[in-house]
């Protein structure tokens, strides 16, 4: 597991940030981010998009796969998730746990 950064949760609990995939299109309407994933992700996983200019923290509450919503999905599917801004192609993809 990869410590970014020393966040701590309401709990008090070190919060760490998986590697799970990397943005490879964004469209603006809607709001979407296109994402090839290396890991698996799921509806209500928590989640930050970082790169160069690009720093999101957001919860997944909505994703899909070839227009068709999905709960979850694993490494090697390519996902549309939406997102509360602008994210750019090769920003990096992580998932938040405790």
């Amino acid at each position: 597991m990869i410590y970014l950064r020393n966040q701590l949760s309401e709990r008090g609990h070190k919060m760490a940030e998986d590697i799970v995939g990397t943005v490879s299109d964004f469209f603006a309407h809607p709001v979407v981010a296109g994402i090839e994933l290396t890991g698996s992700l799921k509806i209500g996983d928590r989640i930050r998009i970082k790169g160069h200019t690009t720093d999101l923290e957001l919860v997944v509450d909505s994703m899909q796969i070839n227009n068709l919503n999905i709960e979850q999905a694993k490494a090697g599917d390519s996902v549309g998730i939406k997102v509360t801004d602008r994210a750019r192609a090769g920003d990096t993809v992580y998932k938040i746990t405790e």
